[in-house]
Parts: structure tokens; C-alpha cells; sequence
């Protein structure tokens, strides 16, 4: 049983997201993720100054009279929605978790995609799959999918991001838009390989949530801090000079590393703040990839 609280928050996600759909991102989604082909559509009489290579010559045979064949885009696209729901996910220093903010940008997404006829699925993991919703369209299911992003209660902690996109590869049986929403925060080498063969077949992109802290500590001198995931403590003291530059020295070899790695795999990344306007980051990344295939 839903509650009340949570159906407004539903009927708000929607509401917002239906708003940045038709404001902010009208034609770039559409742009950015074409169809798989075009089919045919229809026959028409010739008209002076039509592509004489789309005459129909049989028709035109038949009748004396000349007739174009008509095609259009075959628009619909499978969109399929990895959403990362562990522990570390739940960090954030300001009113906002990383969570929340991947969460209302996957509603986002699936907005656009459900908007474009196309066909959006989910997939929620940890180490292991929380929850999977196959590819569907319409207003109810979307409803369905900004439910479950809010309301989900994953059962583990951990991270393992081959574990979401090797559920991925399985469950999609032909090529499709897939978006990872993850702070990424594991090493690159426990899924570069699954990454690199479902990019080959797929089109994948990263969309990685960070907070502010995670780059730079405040001076607070000794501090307890406690890894979300293995519930391990540690005591660091962060007002030694050289601990600062160590943090953020391996906080930008980690961005390197994995900025290098999906460049390799042929996958875009977005890096988004929980500060950040996500719709900004968004829009460039459509945007970018219309320009880059001109």
C-alpha cells in the first residue's frame, strides 16, 4: 500500500519532470537518439521536384501515372534505466542525496523517453539486482517507474556494477539506449570488461554523481569517518597538509582513470555535482552527441 505522502511525491516528480521535458528538452532527446531505420510509409502521385529515385515504378506502371513511395523514421527505441541504490548512493552534505538527484534524473529520462513513444525499463542494483522492470511505454508505467525510483528498499549495501550490466545484456535482446546512474565509486577494473561488450552492442552512457566532500574535506581536524558500504571506521585527520593533497590528488587519479576507461569503451560520461543543474549537463550531453555525428 502506497501512502499518501509518498503518492504526492510521485504526482510532484511527475509534474517537475513533465515541465523539463517540454521546456528544457523539446526535440534534443529526439535529436540526440535516432531510430533504427526508416520503413515505408505510404505511396503519393509525383509531384515537379520530388527525388525521382523514390518513384514507384511498379505503381506507376500500373496506373500511367507517376507515384513517390514515402518513408518516415522508425522511431521506437528501447531506453533502459541502471540505477545504482547502494549504500554509498546515500551520501550527501547538502538537502540532497547523490540518490535523490540520480533518482529525479532517471525520472527525467524516462519522461523523455516515454514522450517519444519509446519504450523505457528499469534495472535498481547493489551487488546484486534489486529490482528489474522490462521495457514498456505509456502513463502508467511511467507512474510505476517514478514509484519505484522513490520508494525502493534495497536489501544490500555494496556495489557491483558488472553484476547491473551483465542483467542488462541478458535482458536486452536487441540494441538500445542504456544510462548508468552511479557515483561510480568502485574500481574501474571490476567492470571494464562487461562495460566494453555491452557497449558493443548497446549504446551506453555513464551519469556519475558526486558531492562536493568527496573531493575535498573541510579542515575539522581528527575525524571518524565510516565506509557506507562495508561499515568499516577509520580515523584521519584532516587538518595534516599532507593528507589534503593525498585526498585529492587520488580523488582526480580515480576521475582519470575512469574518464580513460570509458573513452576506451566508447562510452559518454556526464560528472554531475548534487550542486549542479543536472539539466544543464543533460541537454549538453545531447547536444554534444547530435554535433558528433555531423
Amino acid at each position: 500500500m502506497i501512502s499518501a505522502d509518498v503518492l504526492r511525491k510521485i504526482r510532484r516528480i511527475e509534474l517537475r519532470t513533465r515541465k523539463l521535458v517540454n521546456e528544457s528538452f523539446a526535440g534534443a532527446y529526439r535529436s540526440a537518439f535516432k531510430g533504427r531505420g526508416i520503413e515505408f510509409d505510404s505511396i503519393r502521385p509525383y509531384e515537379p521536384g520530388d527525388d525521382i529515385r523514390l518513384i514507384d515504378w511498379n505503381v506507376t506502371a500500373r496506373t500511367g501515372e507517376a507515384f513517390l513511395r514515402q518513408y518516415v523514421e522508425e522511431r521506437e527505441l528501447t531506453v533502459m534505466l541502471l540505477l545504482d541504490t547502494s549504500a554509498s548512493c546515500l551520501f550527501g552534505s547538502t538537502s540532497k542525496s547523490k540518490r535523490d538527484i540520480a533518482a529525479e534524473v532517471a525520472a527525467v529520462l524516462a519522461y523523455s523517453a516515454i514522450n517519444n513513444n519509446d519504450k523505457v525499463g528499469l534495472i535498481l542494483f547493489s551487488d546484486r539486482t534489486e529490482l528489474y522492470v522490462p521495457p514498456l511505454k505509456g502513463r502508467n508505467h511511467i507512474l510505476r517507474l517514478i514509484r519505484d525510483l522513490l520508494t525502493a528498499q534495497p536489501t544490500h549495501k555494496e556495489t557491483d556494477i558488472a553484476c547491473a550490466l551483465r542483467m542488462a545484456s541478458r535482458s536486452l535482446k536487441r540494441r538500445s539506449i542504456i544510462f548508468l546512474l552511479s557515483d561510480m565509486l568502485v574500481p574501474v577494473e571490476t567492470y571494464a570488461t562487461e562495460l566494453s561488450l555491452l557497449a558493443y552492442h548497446h549504446d551506453v552512457m555513464v551519469l556519475r554523481f558526486s558531492d562536493p566532500l568527496e573531493r575535498k574535506l573541510p579542515d575539522i581536524g581528527l575525524a571518524l569517518v565510516e565506509d557506507a558500504e562495508t561499515g568499516q571506521h577509520v580515523w584521519i585527520d584532516t587538518h595534516a597538509a599532507n593528507w589534503q593533497r593525498n585526498f585529492s590528488a587520488q580523488s582526480q587519479q580515480f576521475q582519470n582513470r575512469l574518464n580513460t576507461t570509458l573513452s576506451q569503451a566508447n562510452v559518454d560520461i556526464v560528472h554531475i555535482d548534487v550542486n549542479d543543474d543536472y539539466v544543464a549537463h543533460l541537454v549538453s550531453l545531447f547536444q554534444g552527441r547530435l554535433s558528433s555525428r555531423h
